[in-house]
């Protein structure tokens, strides 16, 4: 019982190792560990952020509220580090309605406005709740 967690912790370490080292591949060619490591963490904050929006887009869809916008905001997050992102995020580009002179319709950017501001104070309202006791 008592290896289970150095099992653990070594599994992590081999898992970091092993992003790292990918990293130092595909990445921007960091020249420390640091750099590599900081390089990661920010490509994984941003896919976890794009999804996160993606998500909220495609169940706008379906709920009152701008999902085809969320939607593209969501692909367009995703689009430097995930390939399928930018393909589709052309194909969603092309379905946002647009008024005559190809702007966001003034509905839709309140739309917008309001989404975002509810799932910011629902993002920080379950993390005090989380956190606060």
């Amino acid at each position: 019982m008592d290896d289970e967690p150095g099992r653990e912790e070594n599994r992590w370490e081999i898992i970091e190792q092993a992003a790292i080292e990918a990293e130092f591949e595909t990445g921007r060619r960091e020249e420390s560990v640091e750099e590599a490591r900081k390089s990661l963490l920010l490509r994984l904050v941003q896919i976890s952020v794009g999804s996160v929006v993606l998500l909220s887009g495609l169940l706008l869809m379906v709920m009152p509220g701008p999902g085809m916008v969320v939607v593209a905001i969501g692909l367009a997050i995703l689009a430097p580090e995930v390939p399928f992102a930018r393909r589709l995020l052309e194909r969603v580009q092309e379905r946002i309605p647009r008024d005559d002179d190809g702007n966001l319709p003034v509905r839709a950017k309140v739309a917008l406005g309001g989404s975002i501001a509810f799932a910011v104070i629902l993002t920080g309202a379950s993390l005090w709740w989380t956190f606060a006791r």
